[in-house]
């Protein structure tokens, strides 16, 4: 077959479900998610920017991730929806680029993004005398750029890499979006080089905001230990679980599909935990912290009063 440059071709997206039954239920099921999850972020960035009680950094911080999660599923679900509905696999370049940025600009926003929310509960837990000038507003917006920048220079980077590579073969890529490791497999040309660094972006994008994670709450467990106050310690463990939950579902489907050796993976088993961190996760979070937390239960609360 002739060469041909990835301008030049559609790519065929095999997709996460069949017409069976039990798939068409799944995929019901999915949708029942994605709307769900769009509406649980929304409200949550609703109740933060309208109860001034809840207008800190922690929830700032908060509403960023819940900007990131309604970004990252509407990247995803919306065009595996549309392929299903339309029994069509085909996904322009421009559309698997976009993609391919989009989720490494979320993905890599959110690692650095959890890293900034672990540095607020250290501060608050260990400094809570000096909260407002170690976690001043400057800080905090500076932390939240700098996440977005960097997520955005990873998936600026690896998105016109992929791109660049000519692909005259197969064009099937075996998962239900764009993923760059994916496509890469199905270029030919040399690509070894390229996957080298695709690993080591994943590695840094990864293992940087976790060990800083790491640090935050070895420093917060340290400082918990030394509390002599029982009723202070459920507080400050209370105050740091939603966290840890989140940081341990996020990081635990990443680093199991993306710090992997090849021989050790499925393309069937990717695609699952992938829909995991794309699809679910997005909607346990805002669960969590609702549910965990008081201070959101009493938002929500007094907003519902307000509206009816």
């Amino acid at each position: 077959m002739e060469s041909r440059n990835s301008t030049g071709i559609y790519f065929i997206l095999l997709g996460l479900f069949n017409y069976s039954l039990l798939h068409q239920f799944l995929f019901s099921m999915v949708l029942m998610v994605f709307i769900t999850s769009l509406m649980g972020n929304a409200l949550m960035i609703v109740l933060i920017h309208v109860d001034s009680r809840l207008h800190t950094p922690m929830y700032f911080l908060l509403s960023q991730l819940s900007f990131m999660d309604m970004m990252l599923v509407s990247t995803i679900v919306p065009k595996m929806a549309a392929n299903y509905l339309m029994d069509v696999r085909s996904i322009s370049p421009t559309g698997c680029g976009a993609q391919i940025f989009l989720f490494l600009t979320l993905g890599g926003g959110e690692c650095f993004l959890l890293a900034a929310m672990s540095y607020d509960r250290y501060v608050a837990i260990c400094h809570p005398l000096r909260y407002s000038i170690l976690m001043n507003q400057r800080l905090c917006l500076l932390m939240t750029v700098g996440s977005w920048t960097l997520g955005g220079a990873d998936g600026l980077m690896q998105a016109g890499a992929t791109l660049s590579f000519p692909y005259c073969h197969s064009r099937e890529i075996n998962h239900f979006f764009c993923e760059a490791p994916s496509l890469v497999r199905l270029a030919c040309a040399d690509t070894r080089i390229f996957e080298l660094f695709m690993y080591i972006c994943c590695i840094l994008m990864l293992l940087i905001p976790l060990c800083l994670i790491l640090a935050s709450y070895s420093l917060i467990l340290a400082a918990v230990l030394r509390m002599q106050s029982a009723a202070a310690r459920k507080k400050a463990f209370t105050t740091c679980s939603s966290h840890l939950a989140v940081v341990g579902l996020f990081y635990g489907t990443l680093m199991f599909i993306y710090m992997r050796p090849k021989s050790s993976r499925s393309a069937g088993h990717d695609k699952v935990i992938s829909a995991f961190y794309t699809i679910l996760t997005p909607v346990l979070n805002p669960l969590i912290y609702s549910v965990r937390n008081k201070e959101v239960k009493g938002a929500l609360r007094r907003w519902l009063e307000k509206q009816f």
